[in-house]
């Protein structure tokens, strides 16, 4: 009989100790649960509390005890095979959760500040993992971290040439100066580039960037265009206005094998915003590898004067890893017929627009941004959230009379439009295509405004305390 009660005891204890770790690291985790030995643990081999919490205008996750304390988005390092348990606080107020894909370990929602919640499971595989928050935007916002179990194979670090371009550089306006005969270069490279932490792309670009260069002209002006292909190309590269009057917007002239140099010389009959692009078979695939660009036709008194201006483009990338992975991303031609890119960004890598190149600005300024949509396939539904367009060029017309007082303006590949706003209350605003499961993807931007606050436009306002009255 005390054998079998025994037997009995130790039964129970294991499947209760099973139904703890179930409940606290969800249903998927408990295939995981216990070790293969069926020994049984009553508590956690490591744990972690971290705190939600805004820093630099993101949302992010900060430790909250222990060597991590006050770190954000810290590293987690475990042993492999232990026992992790992840205690996450709601210190900002927002929804949130807390998440580890690969071990299946999903937390439910916390709703209010000081809520707290836990997830448990077992980290039996070597490796650097991804912890996240899963509501939508917030890992885009900056709520994601690694999970480092063991210790990974050491793998060759993962940096590229910095290809994203720097939205400042706008280049000089025209002004009200006649016309005149002006020359751009442009270099056609194949260049390994950094498409965010930790992960690489084969970039095909102009100039080493993401766009090319913005080229700014006066309508009326000759210009001649030289397209050089490096000499370490393995293709063949061109260029196509969509300002150019002629043969392929010149692409007909200008299939350049490597190591070579081509020109064209055209007039700029039309101003606007126009985009330019490589022109060459498969042109699908030259682009979404990074060859485009923008040219600006100012018209005969150029535009009006503005305090800010920005270039910014949106493109894709298919690759045949998801988004998210690490190291160099190879590019899928299946996912490219499909239109279902892994990636989308602003001027060419993840962080472009958010941690690398912050557009800035103060009270009371004005902005314009030129925006290009590089494609090759996906339409922009471009917006500014927290702003309004005081004026929107469409479609790049800069003869045409500009919509006013515009929430989202509709850009197609290959096309471009100008806004402009004010700027009346401090705070950061994000750069969005509003089809917004793309912010997933790593499609957003920060324009940060510093200065006085204007309560009449905007101010945050409490709940009243029935017991002290404020």
């Amino acid at each position: 009989m005390s054998v079998f009660l025994n037997h009995t005891l130790r039964t129970l204890c294991l499947l209760l100790s099973a139904a703890v770790l179930y409940v606290a690291g969800g249903a998927a985790w408990a295939a995981s649960a216990l070790p293969s030995n069926t020994s049984v643990t009553y508590t956690p081999d490591v744990t972690f509390t971290l705190r939600t919490n805004i820093a630099d205008g993101k949302l992010v996750f900060v430790g909250d005890a222990g060597t991590i304390r006050g770190k954000v988005n810290p590293d987690l390092q475990v042993p492999e095979n232990a026992v992790v348990q992840i205690n996450l606080i709601n210190g900002d107020g927002a929804i949130h959760d807390i998440a580890v894909p690969e071990f299946s370990a999903k937390s439910d929602h916390l709703t209010g500040k000081g809520a707290s919640t836990a997830i448990v499971f077992r980290a039996n595989k070597n490796g650097v993992f991804e912890y996240l928050c899963t509501l939508p935007g917030h890992k885009a916002a900056g709520m994601f971290g690694k999970l480092i179990v063991g210790e990974p194979v050491q793998q060759a670090e993962s940096q590229g040439l910095d290809i994203a371009q720097d939205p400042r550089a706008v280049g000089e306006p025209v002004g009200k100066r006649e016309p005149r005969h002006i020359t751009f270069n442009l270099e056609t490279t194949e260049v390994v580039g950094q498409l965010t932490e930790g992960s690489t792309y084969k970039y095909w670009t102009f100039n080493n960037k993401v766009p090319g260069p913005l080229l700014r002209i006066r309508v009326g002006d000759t210009v001649t265009v030289n397209v050089t292909n490096a000499k370490d190309s393995s293709h063949i590269h061109s260029v196509d206005f969509h300002a150019v009057t002629g043969p392929g917007g010149g692409a007909a002239v200008t299939q350049v094998p490597p190591g070579q140099t081509k020109s064209f010389t055209f007039k700029a009959l039309h101003p606007g915003l126009f985009v330019y692009h490589c022109a060459t078979p498969m042109v699908a695939q030259h682009i979404t590898n990074g060859m485009y660009g923008m040219a600006l036709v100012e018209p005969e008194e150029g535009l009006p004067k503005v305090d800010r201006e920005y270039y910014v483009m949106q493109g894709e990338l298919y690759t045949a890893q998801k988004h998210g992975s690490l190291g160099l991303q190879e590019f899928s031609l299946e996912k490219l017929l499909d239109e279902n890119p892994e990636h989308l960004m602003f001027n060419g890598a993840m962080n472009a627009l958010s941690d690398k190149y912050k557009l800035t600005a103060e009270v009371g300024e004005t902005v314009r941004i030129l925006f290009g949509v590089g494609g090759p396939n996906l339409t922009s539904s471009f917006h500014v959230i927290g702003e309004v367009f005081d004026r929107v060029y469409n479609q790049g017309s800069l003869t045409s009379p500009p919509l006013t007082d515009v929430q989202t303006t509709t850009v197609a590949p290959g096309g471009a439009t100008m806004v402009e706003f004010k700027v009346d209350v401090p705070g950061n605003y994000i750069l969005v295509d509003h089809a917004l499961s793309r912010v997933e993807k790593g499609l957003s931007g920060v324009l940060s405004v510093t200065g006085k606050e204007d309560h009449s436009i905007f101010h945050s306002t409490e709940p009243i305390d029935p017991k002290s009255g404020h």
